[in-house]
Order: structure tokens, then C-alpha cells, then sequence
């Protein structure tokens, strides 16, 4: 049970007294924990012994800098609230409380002050850098605190046209970043990491960033920033699978069909930093001009900020040196298009069309559905839905980072969640069913997971793993079997499952046909 206090109790706390509650029958002592950070004192709560602050401040109200560079937060007097998430980024997602103040992180430990020198877990969420916050049920630090002492952070940050716009390309000078401003967004709050996190805790010198889809996407573009080197110190990528940004010229395209969607012509585009937010986030539903879907805004190589592509062509060398765990699951599509329950069939004469679609890579459809139907005979047209379209849109990312950091030597280990959720079957091992057993919060109904003792010893392994890997930038630990590095030709793979395994080059019939064609992320 979350012992969050109401308003009222706040205030009494505010004097320094202890709050009484009644937790299962039995009553408990609790002081509101009070931090100190460079801008002023904050208030949070206490959860299963842990020490929770949400909605803490690290970038000022971005409304009057919309499409440039955030600023740091004034000093305040007294002591700030932080027992409420904060805003998240405006958005076209029924994420609530949006609005552009949306600067704020959210610290879970298990100590203040203490000099524990904590390992730190600094997490950014997906949602294809268009939507999410911080704020997840699934993202909540009690569990990997407890189970690691270690310190949590999750960030909220600007999202879609208000982090990651082409107006650079048309109008430069102040907004020549705008392309970037949500990853540097990221960047200041990693500095605020680095110069607020002893307070928590936590240790400065060990900083591991993780992130699933979009928030994994985000990390390796940061992994090629120059502005954000010496801030981290471990990655982890969770289905991440982005290997390059957002073209200069394709940015400029959308920014300029953005403006004629909103009635703008290009000279009038400088009227898109006071528009009402309302409007922007309505002319999100418009399509894509380059790709199927809404119009899709990313981070921009725009040769300053962002001077190249994250892994093209090949591995950031700067970054290069950084441990770093690169993780997919098996039936990443298995949710979406390959329907489920009720949904229309997938059958052998359906398949081909409505696979085809889902590709990244420029490959015959049919002639892939037969190639599995050959070495796959048992495999269903769901089946064959599901692990083609995984592998020739999802998996071929992750190898490519995997592949070219192997060339530099680079400390890499990859990663394979086979293990499918036992609440959503048909789902199997989908998009995003890591997350809930990364974070130790397998029982959380929003994980899909339940509470059974197969998820519990999945739950262990995988984030028992993340705390060692945190904690040493080496993932091996007692919870699974040796895990070596990934090499070439080896492509040592570590299958989490309910007995997991190593395995080299798993599904390397399906690599090597997939890889017969070049891969680039969906909205270069």
C-alpha cells in the first residue's frame, strides 16, 4: 500500500512532525522525507520503506521556449510538494495532465544522505517519441530499490513536434536545435542527476540509463551527442531498435507540410512558437507525408546538435567504450496487426498482404511466407505473422547495433525475452512485456504478467540482471547462467525464459534473410 500523504498531512509534516497511519492494522511511524537539491528542498513519501519524490523540478516552464533549449529552474524558498507525478509533454495519447511544463523527474531510493554511493536507474519511456511520460504504473522504483539498493529516476520530456520539429532547417538561429531539444531535454535532466543525485543516495560516477522502444531509441541517438558524453556510464536498450535519426531534408518536408496542414506559409513559420499547444497536438493526426501513419517527428541529424546518425554507418566511437546491453523480445509484433481475439484471421491467403505493409526491409512478401512455410511447417499464419514481421521490421535494428559495436570491441551483451505473458497468451512475449519484469513489477496488472511462480522466476532473473549490470557494467549475476559478450561470428545471446539459456546466433536462418536487404528506421 502506497503511503502517500494527503494535502493536509503534508502541511503537519511541513512542521517536521511524524505522521501516524494505519497500514494492514498495525501502526507505522512515518517522517516526510525532505531533500536538498541545488534549487531548493523538496518534500516526498514513503513507500514500503522506500523514499519516493515525484514531480521534482529539473528544467523550467518550456511554454516561453517552445522549440529551443530548456533552462535550468529558478532557486525557490521553502520546501517544494513532490508527492504528485508532474505534467507530461502535450501529446495526441490519452496520456493525462499534459502540458509544455512538463520538465520534471520522479526519485525513488532507499536512503538520503547516507553515503551509500547507491548505483543509479535512470529510465526514459517509450511511445515512438511521440507519447508517454514518466509516470507508468510499470515504471515504479519501489520493487528494483528494494530488491537492489539502488536509486530510480524516470524522466518526462518533451515529445513529437515540441522535441523533436524540422523548424530548424527553415528558420535556424534559435531554433537550429529544435531538432533535438527533447533528447536535451534528457541531457539536463542527467545533469541534474549528476549534480542533485548524492543527495539521494546515489552515486554520480554511476550512472546507467535503460529505456524500452522510443526511450531506447532516444538513448542510442544520445550514445552520438557530443553534449551528453560523461553523463552516463551504462546503457541499456530495451526493443530500441533506432539505427538512424531523421534526415535534415525529410525533417524540413514534414515541418513544412506540418505548416500548411496549420495554414502556414514557410516565411510564417516563427508563429508556430506561440500557437495555442491545443492546435500543434491537433495537426499531429495529420498523415505522414513520407510514411504511412500519422506524421511521425523524431530527432534530426542536423550535423550540430545531433552530428550524425546514431549506428551509420557503424557504432559511435565515442560512446563506443560504455558497457552496454542491447535486449528484444521474440513476438515484438505480437500485438497490433496481427490482431488477436476477435480480431479478423490471419489465414494463408490473407498473409501476404497484410504483412507486406509491416516490413521496414524491401522484401517480397509472399516469397517470405513461403520461405517459412518451408522451414517452419508446423508454424500457424499467425505464427508466421508475427515472427516475419518481427524480423523484418524490429529484430534487424538490434542486430545492427549489436553487429557494429561487436567491430569496435565495444562491451555489448544482447539480450531475448522469450517468455510470454501468461494473462495474454496470443500476445506471447510482445513489445514492452520486459519492462514490467525489468522493473521487478511482474505482479502489476498493467504488466500482463500475473503473479504465478514462472513469472516470478522470470522477474528475478531479468531484473536481478539490470541491478548487476547497474552496479558493475557486467550483466552476469547468480540469477542466470553465463552470459558472454556479443561477438562476431559468436552473436552470444542470452534467452530470458523460465529456464533461461545462452545461446549463439539465435533464429540465425531468419537473420540471414532478413539481412539480404537494408534496413533504416521507419521516418528517416
Amino acid at each position: 500500500m502506497i503511503q502517500e500523504p494527503t494535502r493536509r498531512a503534508v502541511c503537519i509534516l511541513g512542521g517536521g512532525l511524524a505522521l501516524a497511519v494505519m497500514v494492514g492494522g498495525a501502526r507505522a511511524e512515518l517522517a516526510a522525507p525532505v531533500a536538498e537539491t541545488r534549487h531548493g528542498k523538496v518534500r516526498g513519501y514513503v513507500d514500503q520503506d522506500i523514499k519516493v519524490f515525484k514531480g521534482v523540478r529539473y528544467g523550467a516552464d518550456t511554454t516561453a521556449r517552445r522549440f529551443r533549449p530548456a533552462e535550468k529552474p529558478a532557486p525557490w524558498s521553502g520546501v517544494a510538494d513532490a508527492t504528485t507525478y508532474g505534467h507530461a509533454s502535450p501529446q495526441k495519447s490519452n496520456e493525462p495532465d499534459q502540458a509544455e511544463d512538463c520538465l520534471f523527474l520522479n526519485v525513488w531510493t532507499p536512503a538520503l544522505t547516507d553515503g551509500g554511493s547507491r548505483p543509479v536507474m535512470v529510465y526514459v519511456h517509450g511511445g515512438a517519441h511521440a507519447n508517454g511520460s514518466g509516470s507508468s504504473p510499470l515504471y515504479d522504483g519501489v520493487a528494483l530499490c528494494r530488491r537492489g539498493d539502488v536509486v530510480v529516476v524516470t524522466v518526462n520530456h518533451r515529445l513529437n513536434v515540441f522535441g523533436y520539429s524540422g523548424l530548424g532547417q527553415l528558420l535556424g538561429g534559435e531554433f537550429l536545435a529544435s531538432g533535438s531539444v527533447g533528447n536535451l531535454d534528457l541531457i539536463l535532466a542527467l545533469e541534474w542527476v549528476r549534480d542533485n543525485i548524492a543527495s539521494f543516495g546515489g552515486d554520480a560516477a554511476n550512472i546507467t540509463v535503460f529505456g524500452q522502444s522510443g526511450g531506447g531509441g532516444k538513448l542510442v541517438t544520445l550514445m552520438a551527442m557530443p553534449r551528453a558524453a560523461g553523463l552516463y556510464h551504462r546503457v541499456i536498450t530495451m526493443s530500441g531498435q533506432h539505427v538512424t535519426a531523421m534526415g535534415p531534408q525529410h525533417a524540413e518536408l514534414r515541418m513544412r507540410r506540418f505548416l500548411d496542414h496549420l495554414g502556414l506559409t514557410p516565411e510564417r513559420a516563427g508563429e508556430l512558437a506561440t500557437l495555442p499547444a491545443g492546435r500543434l497536438v491537433e495537426a499531429l493526426q495529420m498523415a505522414d507525408p513520407l510514411e504511412k501513419g500519422g506524421i511521425y517527428f523524431h530527432s534530426v541529424m542536423d550535423h550540430d546538435t545531433l552530428p550524425r546518425h546514431p549506428f551509420v554507418p557503424d557504432a559511435p566511437r565515442e560512446s563506443g567504450h560504455i558497457p552496454m546491453i542491447i535486449g528484444n523480445t521474440h513476438d515484438e509484433f505480437g500485438g497490433g496487426a496481427a490482431g488477436g481475439p476477435g480480431a479478423p484471421e490471419i489465414t494463408w491467403d490473407n498473409i501476404a498482404p497484410r504483412l507486406a505493409p509491416e516490413f521496414v526491409l524491401d522484401l517480397n512478401a509472399q516469397y517470405v511466407v513461403d520461405w517459412y512455410r518451408a522451414r517452419f511447417p508446423q508454424m500457424t499464419p499467425r505464427e508466421v505473422f508475427v515472427s516475419a514481421a518481427t524480423c523484418g521490421r524490429s529484430r534487424p535494428g538490434h542486430l545492427i547495433q549489436a553487429e557494429e559495436r561487436a567491430k569496435l570491441n565495444g562491451p555489448t551483451w544482447m539480450y531475448q525475452l522469450d517468455f510470454a505473458s501468461p494473462v495474454e497468451p496470443w500476445r506471447g512475449a510482445y513489445h514492452g512485456f520486459d519492462i514490467g519484469l525489468a522493473f521487478d513489477n511482474g505482479d502489476k496488472p498493467e504488466a500482463k504478467a500475473g503473479s504465478g511462480p514462472e513469472v516470478k522466476k522470470v522477474t528475478e532473473a531479468m531484473s536481478e540482471t539490470f541491478i548487476a549490470f547497474a552496479r558493475t557494467g557486467d550483466p552476469n549475476n547468480a540469477a542466470i547462467p553465463r552470459w558472454d559478450r556479443y561477438t562476431l561470428p559468436a552473436r552470444a545471446t542470452m534467452i530470458f525464459d523460465v529456464h533461461s539459456r545462452a545461446e549463439n546466433d539465435p533464429r540465425g536462418d531468419e537473420r540471414r534473410l532478413f539481412q539480404t536487404a537494408p534496413f533504416l528506421k521507419q521516418g528517416t
